[in-house]
């Protein structure tokens, strides 16, 4: 009976063993788990960050293109008014009547009485009309 009496109780301690070693490993994987948690919840929380700010940058830079292609356009408006300006400019030239007959230089009639002291008058109004 002695041995039979050694085997129940190294059983008995076998089976205490194991109750010992799962009741202590299962706070263990708890910790585990709640470690493992917290991590994931930190990395959605940054990878959330992260999708903000690139949303952020992707709405600035979009900002900065639609910018840049207004004044592209801006740019090619002004740029058509001035050779609107230009060519009204060459048409207005091409029918005044004054430039045919020699433009600045030509004499005006009655402009003979004029004195050089009155050229220059006329000279002044013109710069102060622009």
């Amino acid at each position: 009976m002695s041995t039979l009496a050694i085997i129940l109780i190294v059983a008995a301690v076998v089976v205490v063993a194991l109750i010992a070693y799962f009741a202590m490993r299962g706070p263990a994987k708890e910790k585990r788990r709640a470690r493992a948690r917290d991590m994931r919840d930190r990395a959605e929380i940054n990878r959330a960050q992260a999708e903000k700010e690139r949303a952020g940058a992707d709405e600035q830079e979009a900002r900065a293109r639609r910018e840049a292609a207004e004044a592209d356009e801006r740019a090619r408006k002004a740029e058509r008014e001035r050779e609107r300006a230009d060519r009204q400019a060459e048409r207005a030239a091409s029918i005044d009547p004054d430039r045919k007959r020699g433009g600045l230089f030509r004499r005006r009639k009655g402009s003979d009485e004029r004195t050089v002291d009155s050229d220059a008058s006329d000279r002044d109004e013109v710069v102060e009309r622009r």
